[in-house]
C-alpha cells in the first residue's frame, strides 16, 4: 500500500501499536501463566489501528472515554504504561490506585476518562464531557468509544438525540469487532451496519476500515474538524476484529479458527509495517530499535508493578463515598 502520510506519522503509529500489542501480550502471560493479574481482562489485540489513527487526528486537549476494553486507548492517550500494569496488578501505584483493575483505567491529566464497566454508560458520559467543553467555550472535542454490543443500549438513542439537538462536539466511535461478548451482530439486530443508526437523527455517519490507521485517521480528522467548527457530532463505525476472546476466560466457541486466521492475515501492525518497508521509511535496524524500546518499556512496567506496594487498608472506602463536608454548591 502506498504511503499517504509522513515517515514520522507512520513510525509513531508503528511504535504506539507495538507498545499496545506487547503490553497486552505480557499482561496476558502474567495473568494466565503466573497468576499475577486477576479479575476481568479484556485485551485490545487486533484493534490497535483505531487507537493510533484517533491519536494522530486529535490534539492533547481532546478527551477519550470508552468501555471496559480500555487498555489500548489508555496507553495511546498517554496514561503511563507503568501505572497501567500496576493497575492490573492491583497496586497502589496504579492509574486508579489499584481499585479499578482492567476495566477502569483512568488518566485525568491526559484527558482519558475511563474505562467503564456498565455497558454503554460511556456513550452518555461522553456527551456530558462534550457539553462541558461547549459550555466552557473551548474548541476541544470528545471521542466516545463503544462496542457493537453497547450499540443495542437505549442510552445510545437518548444521547444521539440530545447530542444532535445541542450540536455537541462529540464523535461517537463504535469499535465493531463483530461479536459483542460472543453473539454476532446478525443475531441481535436487523440493522447490521451500525453507522446507519445515525440517519434517524440526521447525524453524519460513516463506516471505516478499523484495521487501517490511515483510514481511521482520515475519518476521525473529518469528524473532528466538523465538531471544532460547531457542526455537531458524528458516528463512525470502525470495522475491526479482536484476536483474543471477549475476556481472558472466553473459550471462543462462537467462531472458527479459520475465521480468526483469516483476520490475522489483515493484522493492522503487519499491514502498517509493509507500508513502512515499501516506502523505505525505515530500515530493519530502525524497526528493531523501535521493537527494543517497546520491549524495554513493557519489561519496566512489569518490574514497576511487581515492586510497587499494595494499597493500605484505610484506602478501601476512599473514593467510594462522598465526604460529608464536600461543598455541593460552588460559587
Amino acid at each position: 500500500m502506498a504511503a499517504k502520510f509522513s515517515k514520522e506519522t507512520y513510525l509513531y503509529w508503528y511504535e504506539l501499536m507495538q507498545l499496545i500489542r506487547q503490553f497486552e501480550l505480557m499482561a496476558e502471560e502474567k495473568y494466565k501463566m503466573e497468576g499475577k493479574i486477576r479479575g476481568f481482562f479484556h485485551a485490545y489485540i487486533g484493534q490497535e489501528a483505531i487507537a493510533a489513527g484517533c491519536m494522530s487526528a486529535t490534539k492533547p486537549g481532546d478527551s477519550f472515554i470508552t468501555g471496559y476494553r480500555d487498555h489500548g486507548l489508555a496507553i495511546a492517550k498517554g496514561v503511563d504504561v507503568n501505572s497501567c500494569m500496576a493497575e492490573l496488578y492491583g497496586k497502589a501505584t496504579g492509574c486508579a490506585k489499584g481499585k479499578g483493575g482492567s476495566m477502569h483505567f483512568f488518566g485525568k491529566d491526559v484527558n482519558f476518562f475511563g474505562g467503564h464497566g456498565i455497558v454503554g454508560a460511556q456513550i452518555g458520559t461522553g456527551a456530558g464531557l462534550a457539553f462541558a467543553e461547549q459550555y466552557k467555550g473551548t474548541d476541544n472535542v470528545v471521542l466516545s468509544f463503544f462496542g457493537d454490543g453497547a450499540a443495542r443500549q437505549g442510552i445510545l438513542h437518548e444521547t444521539f438525540n440530545l447530542a444532535m439537538l445541542w450540536k455537541l462536539p462529540v464523535i461517537f466511535i463504535c469499535e465493531n469487532n463483530n461479536y459483542a461478548m460472543g453473539t454476532s451482530i446478525e443475531r441481535t439486530s436487523n440493522v447490521v451496519d451500525i453507522y446507519k443508526l445515525a440517519d434517524a437523527y440526521e447525524m453524519p455517519g460513516d463506516a471505516v476500515d478499523g484495521m487501517s490507521a490511515e483510514a481511521v485517521h482520515e475519518a476521525v480528522a473529518r469528524a473532528v474538524k466538523r465538531a471544532r467548527e460547531k457542526g455537531g457530532p458524528t458516528l463512525l463505525e470502525m470495522k475491526t476484529y479482536r484476536y483474543k476472546g471477549h475476556s481472558i476466560s472466553d473459550p471462543q466457541k462462537y467462531r472458527t479458527k479459520e475465521e480468526v486466521d483469516e483476520y490475522k492475515g489483515k493484522d493492522p501492525i503487519q499491514m502498517l509495517l509493509s507500508t513502512i518497508t515499501a516506502s523505505k521509511y525505515a530500515k530493519e535496524d530502525e524497526i528493531n530499535a523501535i521493537n527494543t524500546r517497546v520491549d524495554a518499556a513493557v519489561a519496566e512496567s512489569v518490574k514497576f508493578a511487581e515492586e510497587s506496594p499494595w494499597p493500605d487498608n484505610d484506602e478501601v472506602l476512599k473514593d467510594v463515598y462522598m465526604d460529608k463536608n464536600y461543598p455541593f454548591i460552588v460559587d
